[in-house]
């Protein structure tokens, strides 16, 4: 069963996580969902992309943590190095402007989706965190863009906190580009999508790697680094408790 579905919609390529009950994120779906980006950058027939989900009240809760539970360090540091490494550059090349329909739950990882989109539609009741601190992480791929989209200390607040903040808060904070109802998620998604097929395909490509070499150059380099600090993190013995209190349903007991 696929965890990534993909249908082209009046020239809109439409990417739903589709892994009941949380859109958890294993090596499998990362793999999936660059595939899926990879297709329709392909595709000269697709002008836009929406990334949703098919789980209702969920759009993606991060990392599968179970997976990395007693398994070395170098297995975080392959998966993590996938999902930044390959989602950075796949939506760079992507060609074609892409939107995230966030329609409910996003957590660490699913922050990470999101934020690589260049449009986030968020439902009203939909709800943000940074909650890798809480397991003995680090979001470390949010540590160069998160303050210079909200400020230097309003980041490190939600990045070091692990606070939940819905989505007037991320309005608010300009992390989202729209809030709207529930139930028209998608459907205000897919509007916007088709504003954007109406542009030029040709300028609107040119203009959105423009957009994108003058606002995201820091970042990019900046990508490399993020793997090899969740690495590191991942390594310590704190990170393996964090983990492991996470899977077996328990605080977590950290060293001093």
């Amino acid at each position: 069963m696929s965890t990534v579905t993909y249908e082209v919609r009046d020239r809109v390529a439409e990417i739903l996580l589709d892994s009941p009950p949380v859109n958890a994120l294993n090596e499998g779906m990362i793999d999936a969902l660059l595939q899926a980006l990879r297709r329709a950058a392909q595709d000269d027939d697709v002008r836009a992309v929406i990334l949703g989900s098919a789980v209702p009240r969920r759009f993606c809760a991060g990392l599968q943590l179970d997976a990395l539970h007693g398994a070395p360090p170098a297995r975080a540091y392959a998966l993590v190095d996938k999902l930044y490494n390959g989602l950075c550059e796949a939506q760079f090349h992507l060609g074609k402007p892409s939107i995230a329909a966030v329609g409910g739950t996003a957590r660490g990882g699913g922050m990470t989706l999101a934020i690589h989109c260049d449009l986030i539609v968020a439902a009203e009741s939909a709800t943000f965190g940074y909650s890798e601190i809480d397991v003995g992480l680090t979001p470390a791929i949010h540590y160069t863009h998160l303050p210079r989209i909200v400020g230097r200390h309003r980041a490190f607040d939600l990045l070091f906190t692990g606070r939940t903040f819905g989505a007037a808060e991320a309005m608010s904070l300009g992390l989202v580009s729209r809030v709207v109802p529930d139930a028209d998620v998608m459907e205000q998604a897919r509007a916007l999508a088709r504003t954007l097929c109406a542009k030029s395909p040709v300028v609107m490509r040119m203009g959105r790697m423009a957009f994108h070499r003058a606002n995201d150059a820091d970042y990019r380099r900046g990508v490399a680094g993020a793997v090899e600090s969740f690495g590191n993190v991942a390594a310590t013995d704190d990170a393996r408790e964090g983990i492991a209190a996470f899977v077996e349903k328990r605080k977590p007991y950290w060293q001093d």
